[in-house]
C-alpha cells in the first residue's frame, strides 16, 4: 500500500529486513534440532548463531538473486558470506524453500494478526464509550431509507459494537488457524529431515505443526484468514455508511468531527464532507478484493504449483495494511463523531407523528378491529400527512371511526416516545452485559 493509506509498525512487519530476519531464525532454529539430534555438527549449529546481530544486507541479496533467479537461495548465500562458508554447509539441510518461505509468511500473518487484534479492541472501546453516552438519544430509525420507528443513537452503536465484537472473535480464530508451521522437505514427507526438527522450530516461533503438508502448508488456512480480513473490511463500511447517512445535509444528526483549519472543498469554501468515512468505503473495497485471490489459491498442481505465490505477496502486506489504517480511522471516526441530537428530533417529527402509525394499528385490533379494517383506518389518515403535511394525531382525532374505537386518552398515548426505549437496557445487557 502507498503510504498514506499505511501505519509504520504493520509495514514494518512486510518489509524485507524483518522478512529476512525470520528466515533466519527459522533456519538456525533448524540447526539447532538438527544438531541437537546428531544430524549436524553443534559447532555448526552454533556457528550459524554469528548472524544474530548482523543486519542482513537487502542490496547484497538482490544482487546475488539477480544472478540466481531465486531468493532463498541468495539468502543463504549471503547467510554463508556472513558466518562462513565451511560453517554454514549445513543450513537448509533436508529443507526446501517452502519450508522457510511458508513458516515465515504464517509468522507474518500472525503478528499482523495481533495489531489488527489490537485495532479492534481500540474500536470496541469508542464504540462503547459512544454507546453509553447516547443510550437514551432518540432518533428515528429508518428501514429502505425511510423513516420506521424511534430508535437510539446507542443502540446504533450499540448494533456496531456486538458486530465488531464477533469480527474480534473472528480474527482470534484466524489467527489461531494460521499459526501452523512446516520444515517438512520436499513433498511433506519428512524424507530429508526428521519431524523433530519442524516440532522444534515451531515452538521456538510460537506456531504449531502443520499436521499434514506437501511441499507447502494448505491454503484453505490462508483462504480462511483472508475471507476474515474481507468480513471485517465490509462492517468497517458498514459503520462507515451509516456516519455518511447521518451527514448528509438533508439529515445531519451527526458529522466527523471538521477539525481548525480543515477544508472540505478547493471550491466550495461551505463544505464538509464526510471524507474519512468515504475513504474507508473504498478501502473496504479493496480488502475484499483480495478475498477472491486467496480463495483460488486453494487448487494448487499435485504437492504443490508456484501460482499462489505471486498472490501472496500482494495481498499479505496489501490487505493487512489496508486493514490496521480502516480500523484505525474508523476508531478516530467514531471517537471524534460529533453527534445533533436535536436535529434528530426534528427529523423525526418531520412527518408530525407518522412513525406511530403501528402502535395506533395495534391498538386498533386490539379493541376488536379486524387487522385489515385497522391498516385501512390508520393508512388513510397516515397518507394526508404524506401528501398534505397534516398532523397525524389531529387527523385520527377527527376521525370518527377512529375515536369509535378509541378515545382521545388512549389515542394520545399511542404517541409516547418512552413506549419505544423501555427495552433499551435489556438490550444493552445483551450487549455489554450486566
Amino acid at each position: 500500500m502507498i503510504p498514506r493509506y499505511s501505519r509504520p509498525e504493520m509495514v514494518a512487519i512486510w518489509s524485507p529486513e524483518t522478512k529476512f530476519r525470520i528466515w533466519y531464525e527459522i533456519e538456525a532454529h533448524a540447526c539447532d534440532a538438527m544438531a541437537e539430534l546428531g544430524v549436524i555438527p553443534k559447532a555448526n549449529a552454533e556457528a550459524v548463531w554469528k548472524a544474530k546481530d548482523v543486519a542482513f544486507d537487502v542490496a547484497r541479496i538482490d544482487e546475488i538473486e539477480a544472478v540466481t533467479k531465486h531468493d532463498v537461495i541468495a539468502f543463504l548465500t549471503h547467510l554463508a558470506e556472513i558466518v562462513g562458508a565451511d560453517e554454514a554447509r549445513f543450513v537448509h539441510q533436508g529443507m526446501t524453500s517452502s519450508d522457510v518461505l511458508d513458516t515465515c509468511f504464517n509468522i507474518q500473518l500472525t503478528r499482523a494478526a495481533d495489531i489488527l487484534i489490537a485495532d479492534m479492541e481500540g474500536l470496541l472501546a469508542a464504540l462503547k464509550r459512544r454507546a453509553m453516552e447516547h443510550r437514551m438519544t432518540i432518533r428515528i430509525g429508518r428501514s429502505h431509507g425511510i423513516h420506521a420507528e424511534p430508535t437510539t443513537m446507542g443502540l446504533t452503536f450499540a448494533r456496531f459494537y456486538a458486530e465488531m465484537d464477533r469480527n474480534l472473535t473472528r480474527l482470534k480464530t484466524a489467527r489461531a488457524e494460521i499459526a501452523t508451521g512446516a520444515i517438512s522437505g520436499a513433498v511433506g514427507t519428512f524424507a530429508n529431515i526428521d519431524p523433530r526438527v519442524e516440532e522444534h522450530v515451531c515452538k521456538m516461533l510460537g506456531l504449531t505443526p502443520e499436521p499434514i503438508s506437501t511441499q507447502v502448508i494448505p491454503r484453505d488456512r490462508h483462504a480462511a484468514f483472508f475471507a476474515t480480513l474481507g468480513v471485517v473490511a465490509s462492517s468497517v463500511e458498514n459503520v462507515a455508511t451509516e456516519i455518511r447517512h447521518m451527514q448528509r445535509t438533508e439529515v445531519l444528526e451527526a458529522e466527523e468531527f471538521f477539525s481548525k483549519g480543515q477544508k472540505g472543498s478547493s471550491a466550495m469554501p461551505h463544505k464538509r464532507n464526510p471524507v474519512l468515512t468515504e475513504n474507508l468505503t473504498g478501502l473496504a473495497r479493496l480488502v475484499r478484493g483480495m478475498v477472491i485471490p486467496a480463495l483460488e489459491n486453494v487448487a494448487l498442481w499435485h504437492e504443490r504449483d508456484i501460482s499462489h505465490s505471486s498472490v501472496e505477496r500482494n495481498i499479505g502486506p496489501d490487505a493487512t495494511v489496508t486493514l490496521d489504517f480502516a480500523l484505525a480511522r474508523l476508531t478516530g471516526v467514531v471517537d471524534k463523531l460529533v453527534v445533533y441530537p436535536d436535529n434528530m428530533i426534528a427529523n423525526m417529527n418531520k412527518f408530525r407523528g407518522l412513525v406511530m402509525s403501528q402502535r395506533v394499528l395495534l391498538a386498533l385490533t386490539q379493541a376488536g378491529v379486524s387487522r385489515e379494517g385497522a391498516y385501512a383506518l390508520v393508512q388513510r389518515n397516515a397518507m394526508k400527512v404524506w401528501e398534505q403535511g397534516r398532523d397525524f394525531k389531529e387527523e385520527l382525532l377527527a376521525d370518527p371511526e377512529v375515536t369509535a374505537v378509541l378515545s382521545p386518552a388512549e389515542i394520545e398515548e399511542k404517541f409516547d416516545l418512552g413506549y419505544h426505549t423501555k427495552h433499551v437496557d435489556t438490550i444493552f445487557a445483551r450487549v455489554f452485559g450486566s
